[in-house]
């Protein structure tokens, strides 16, 4: 990734740099080491855990400074903190009607990304007047998102591209974040180019296969991770895919990238400054070939010259009027997280003793960050007593007659972020008689699940994906929904009603919907290999 007009800093910065974010670390750690027991979340328990749970809140305020901290240092990153600009109401209201009609007339539209469609989920932009590298230059350190990375969810834009795609007016995204909000969306894999990599993402370097995580990859910079390639064939050391200043953009994503802005017709741009090259450069290349370019963000860039419409404004606001206009609905975004059950057991004469273990299907040493505690009961079992499993890896060893059949409650409690607080899972637990192995079909039953969370207007569902039985274990892997929001257009109206777009009755709507025609449908595409 290279920067207009940037250079490499002194070592005098990069010293003064670190020292100030250690200083940073400290001053975070040392707030922590002040609270008691009750504040770090603990209320009961040994000194032990006191302690795990102080390193683990150390741990989590240090990994909350992210993917802006990981980056090498760099003294100039191009123009950052210029001033906001707003089109009034009325200039604003048709623009929005002008790239309504854009988009519609369009044959092949591609979307250009930056950090300006994230803001809206909580996660700081780089060049605002409050963004990361603004608030860095002035002293400020980073700063703090509104909620946990992994918990970010897809803005009403982010929702908006997902149902464009499948109108089949939109055929293709090129993001310069990393943030996986195009992917948590549910945006096809292969019509997306990320092109500065993705914070929740490995891939293996031999066969190619992306895992997808439900937590942030450790490193930046295309650098091993504690993880291997799962295919048998392969087992290589996984690989970040975020870059670093000096890393060059992947060749595949790059090529796609510029494949396709060479085809398209509308190239829109939506919540960045281009400024970082060479992917800012990109959306010109339809220029070239007889397209056009469109911006919406609320600074100016340097290609707003070349484009054939700027708007100022929030891009969710202007999506969701183009939305409005074209009669389509934003659907609401559903989250499923996954965990994986491992009871196994050995036999001691006439008892039984058993091993429970609640763990990430990334890998029993991947983090479960979605959840807080989980709660263990015996509900036909006044002989067996609850406990409360608080750290991670979540595990339970009891003893019990080898003739005991009795039912476990398991209470998952929901960390912040998350748009329930709990779900369960009731296991019946038989020694003497091997249950059943089966897998069922992953998208099925993840699409039930979402039809269940969307007609309730709730999260908490949970499915069964697989079960593996063997004569000593049996492992099993569930799902679970954990976050369902509605994006409603109507909260975000730009206009007064008696002329807005939003008043279907308008002599505007009726004008505009004689020069708009209905979509055509999607189109297939090869799919690139995704593991999550």
């Amino acid at each position: 990734m290279e920067c207009d007009g940037v250079r490499r800093g002194t070592m005098a910065a990069r010293r003064n740099a670190a020292v100030a974010g250690e200083a940073r670390r400290r001053a975070a750690v040392a707030v922590l080491e002040e609270m008691g027991p009750a504040q770090l979340g603990r209320g009961e328990g040994s000194n032990r855990k006191t302690a795990t749970g102080l390193e683990n809140l150390k741990k989590s305020r240090e990994m909350s400074l992210g993917y802006a901290e990981k980056l090498s240092y760099r003294e100039d990153v191009g123009t950052v903190g210029m001033p906001e600009k707003f089109d009034s109401p009325k200039l604003l209201q048709g623009k929005i009607e002008e790239l309504a009609v854009m988009v519609q007339k369009s044959k092949h539209l591609v979307v250009f990304t930056g950090a300006g469609i994230s803001t809206s989920s909580g996660i700081p932009d780089f060049r605002g007047p409050k963004g990361v590298w603004t608030l860095q230059r002035a002293g400020k350190g980073v700063p703090d998102a509104s909620l946990p990375f992994h918990r970010a969810a897809p803005t009403l834009t982010h929702m908006a591209l997902v149902e464009l795609e499948r109108a089949g007016l939109l055929k293709f995204v090129i993001s310069q974040n990393v943030d996986s909000l195009h992917l948590r969306s549910g945006f096809p894999r292969e019509k997306l180019a990320e092109l500065h990599g993705n914070s929740f993402k490995e891939v293996c370097p031999c066969c190619k296969t992306e895992y997808l995580r439900d937590f942030e990859i450790e490193t930046i910079g295309l650098k091993d991770t504690p993880r291997r390639c799962t295919d048998k064939n392969c087992g290589a050391r996984l690989k970040d895919t975020v870059l670093d200043w000096e890393d060059a953009l992947p060749p595949e994503e790059m090529n796609s990238a510029e494949e396709q802005c060479r085809t398209a017709d509308l190239v829109l741009c939506l919540g960045t400054s281009l400024q970082i090259t060479p992917a800012c450069n990109m959306p010109l290349l339809s220029i070239k070939n007889g397209g056009k370019v469109a911006i919406v963000n609320l600074q100016a860039t340097p290609k707003d010259k070349k484009a054939s419409l700027v708007i100022h404004g929030f891009v969710d606001k202007v999506i969701a009027g183009v939305m409005c206009i074209l009669s389509l609905r934003i659907p609401p975004y559903i989250r499923t997280d996954f965990i994986q059950l491992l009871l196994r057991h050995t036999v001691k004469k006439k008892c039984v003793r058993w091993t429970l273990r609640v763990t990430s299907v990334h890998g029993m040493r991947a983090p479960l960050s979605f959840l807080r505690s989980i709660e263990v009961s015996f509900p036909d079992r006044s002989d067996m007593k609850p406990v409360v499993l608080m750290e991670q890896p979540f595990s339970l060893q009891r003893e019990t007659s080898m003739t005991s059949i009795f039912s476990m409650l398991l209470t998952l409690n929901f960390s912040d972020g998350c748009g329930c607080s709990s779900s369960s899972i009731e296991c019946h637990v038989n020694f003497q008689k091997q249950k059943e192995s089966f897998v069922r079909d992953r998208s099925l039953v993840l699409q039930e699940l979402k039809c269940t969370a969307e007609r309730q207007s709730r999260a908490g569902q949970q499915s069964i994906l697989e079960r593996e039985s063997l004569p000593r274990a049996e492992t099993s892997i569930h799902a679970f929904v954990t976050n369902i929001i509605r994006y409603d257009a109507a909260d975000l109206k730009v206009a007064d009603h008696k002329g807005s777009w939003m008043n279907s009755g308008s002599s505007t709507s009726s004008n505009l919907a004689k020069r708009l025609v209905e979509g055509a449908s999607g189109y297939s595409a090869s799919t690139k290999k995704l593991k999550c």
